[in-house]
């Protein structure tokens, strides 16, 4: 038998209680030995919770406990259950955690701390989808040249209503609110921080890079207006919050942000609270993996993965390598990333402005690929345009020049574009 200890038994945690124990025969049968939860850890007790298990409110309750071989970590933040997480792992213990924020600032003294004793993180990236397994086994024989995905359903959902119904983004963020996909301050996801934790968790397996949220490019879905979804209609895109981590130039490209996508390819068709994560590997090719990405029954599939692999004996090195990735890659500058871009600019309605825009995205070495006009209401006009492929120092340099025509309104809007 195995005796497990949950930190945190809120709406995750109380989904692994439950279906360890409704579904212990199975879970038996695969592990090949009884997993139980001899006690878990909250805050508050007094809180109605919907488990049979022992509850307590000190931690050291499971961490001075020599008959709990695994800790399971639900409490999110930071620093605390950091502390908490070392002290397990000083003490032997097994641990299994979902908390991506977690991971995003302290993976790599984890790791260290770790050593051999088995740390699984499954349930911290994209929910139920099994993507920190296919990346540390499924494919651990190959070179990843890209991965690309939708990481927060919340920002997929508003996205895609706001897409489907013609609504304002304020109008759809209350409605994720009603509906709990959003919380009253919903910074995290709709900023594109959550998406950014999960980015970097990833990248970290498949190409060691150590960086923190504060050293990579994460812009949310905020200024998203619905100008910007007729345009996407009108050129066939979709408008995505992806997270991206590629290969370029000797370098990773690390970023989070609203993104036009081909409204044939299968990350456009993702829709709702889903999430999806497109892998390119050198031997494979093209992968992709799809499911929920939030909730706590799916969630908690992941978590209990990662029990079951470690009662197994099967699981391997925290972030899957045996020995130090010298690949040579280096996070690159945002400054240096590649993309063609999207740009939205509000112009006096008069001659000369449209040649002298074009003049100024010149200057810069960025040519016009489409350009749309849309009259505004106040003898104003919306200037829409894509851009052939050019780097992000020079859009960001060409929108400083545009800000300072006086025939250009400060807000210009700018979206990149994956193809």
């Amino acid at each position: 038998m195995v005796k497990i200890g949950i930190i945190g038994v809120g709406t995750v945690g109380t989904s692994v209680a439950n279906i360890l124990e409704q579904n212990s025969d199975i879970i038996e049968a695969r592990a090949g030995k009884k997993i139980v939860v001899k006690r878990g850890v909250v805050s508050n007790l007094n809180k109605q919770r919907n488990v049979t298990i022992e509850l307590s409110n000190n931690v050291d309750d499971i961490l001075e406990d020599s008959e709990i071989d695994i800790v399971v970590e639900l409490m999110g933040g930071v620093q605390e259950p950091y502390a908490i997480v070392k002290k397990a792992l000083e003490k032997g213990k097994a641990v299994v955690t979902a908390n991506k924020a977690l991971l995003a600032y302290h993976r790599y003294e984890l790791q260290a701390l770790a050593g051999d004793i088995p740390f699984m993180y499954e349930a911290s990236t994209a929910g139920g989808i099994p993507i920190i397994g296919a990346l540390r086994n499924g494919l651990s024989a190959n070179h990843i040249g890209s991965i690309m995905g939708i990481m927060n359903g919340t920002c997929n959902y508003m996205l895609t209503k706001m897409f489907k119904d013609d609504a304002l983004y304020s109008e759809v963020l209350q409605e994720a609110q009603a509906l709990g996909y959003a919380e009253s301050d919903p910074t995290f996801d709709v900023g594109g921080f959550d998406a950014a934790h999960k980015l970097l968790i990833l990248a970290s397996i498949a190409y060691g890079i150590d960086a923190k949220p504060e050293d990579i490019l994460i812009e949310g879905i905020e200024q998203i207006s619905q100008t910007d979804i007729e345009f996407a209609k009108e050129f066939d895109y979709k408008i995505k919050l992806l997270g991206i981590a590629k290969k370029a130039h000797n370098g990773i490209e690390l970023r989070v942000h609203p993104t036009m996508i081909p409204k044939e390819s299968m990350l456009a068709k993702v829709s709702g609270v889903m999430n999806a994560v497109m892998v390119v590997g050198d031997c494979v090719g093209e992968t992709m993996f799809y499911g929920a990405g939030a909730g706590g029954d799916a969630t908690a599939s992941a978590v209990i993965s990662d029990i079951i692999d470690i009662v197994r004996g099967n699981q391997g090195p925290m972030l899957g390598y045996k020995k130090g990735l010298e690949s040579g890659f280096k996070l690159l500058d945002s400054s240096n990333i590649a993309s063609e871009y999207y740009l939205r600019l509000k112009v006096d309605d008069q001659s000369g402005v449209l040649a002298k825009v074009a003049s100024t995205l010149g200057e810069f070495n960025i040519s016009i690929e489409s350009m749309l006009q849309k009259p505004s209401s106040d003898d104003k006009a919306h200037l829409l345009f894509t851009t052939h492929h050019c780097k992000e120092s020079d859009i960001q340099n060409a929108i400083k020049a545009l800000k300072a025509l006086n025939t250009v309104d400060e807000g210009i809007a700018m979206i990149r574009i994956e193809k």
